[in-house]
């Protein structure tokens, strides 16, 4: 039994069945989406068991020199409150895990946010406009530095955008939007390249299967 040509037909099967979806909702499509779900959590579940809960707690809990550590006894009973959620009349206990799981993520997310993209933003803009060398870097620094000044006093509410500042304000609002359009024409190629990486796999790997050479 040849099965790389199995997991090849798999694979174009599963694809073309994705694709599907492109005419209509129907029956292949579905099967495929809840395939590829349900593959996706059991992967997740057996990644986190076997990357995160074993080594972060198990093993902290029963180390190899012997002995347990009472310590680590108390990550494992807000862990196990948080599996509670499924149980109605225990899932009040679940808000006890949360409550600390989202205070400490928000002050550990604030001071991270604010030194990698705050201070590193504000870092980033305050640099010589000559910088570099050559009047194309010089040019990209003066639109740089307005932009980023622009683009702050669009969010200026304190003061109307009328006179200068509104239209100061309105070159950063087209700044703003040049950057969006920027981000979604790269996650729009992004995708292509997918598609075109998966037009390759059922071209020049599949049909070769069935005897037709492209």
């Amino acid at each position: 039994m040849n099965w790389t040509i199995i997991g090849i037909w798999l694979g174009a099967l599963l694809s073309l069945s994705l694709y599907s979806f492109l005419y209509k909702d129907n029956p292949f499509y579905k099967f495929a989406e809840h395939l590829f779900v349900g593959m996706s959590a059991g992967y997740w579940v057996i990644y986190t068991i076997r990357n995160v809960l074993i080594p972060n707690w198990w093993e902290n809990l029963l180390p190899a020199e012997g002995g347990i550590q009472p310590i680590w006894l108390i990550p494992g009973i807000l862990g196990l409150f948080m599996v509670l959620r499924i149980v109605p009349k225990l899932a009040s206990l679940s808000r006890m895990s949360l409550s600390l799981i989202v205070g400490t993520g928000a002050g550990l997310t604030m001071t991270a946010m604010f030194q990698t993209n705050a201070l590193t933003q504000v870092n980033g803009t305050i640099i010589a406009l000559g910088q570099g060398g050559g009047w194309f870097n010089w040019v990209s620094n003066i639109i740089m530095v307005a932009g980023v000044v622009c683009g702050l006093v669009y969010f200026f509410f304190s003061k109307a955008h009328t006179g200068i500042v509104g239209r100061t304000a309105d070159v950063g609002i087209t700044i703003l939007m040049v950057a969006f359009g920027a981000s979604f024409g790269y996650t729009v190629m992004a995708r292509i390249s997918l598609l075109i990486g998966q037009t390759q796999f059922l071209l020049f790997e599949w049909l070769p299967t069935m005897g037709i050479n492209l």
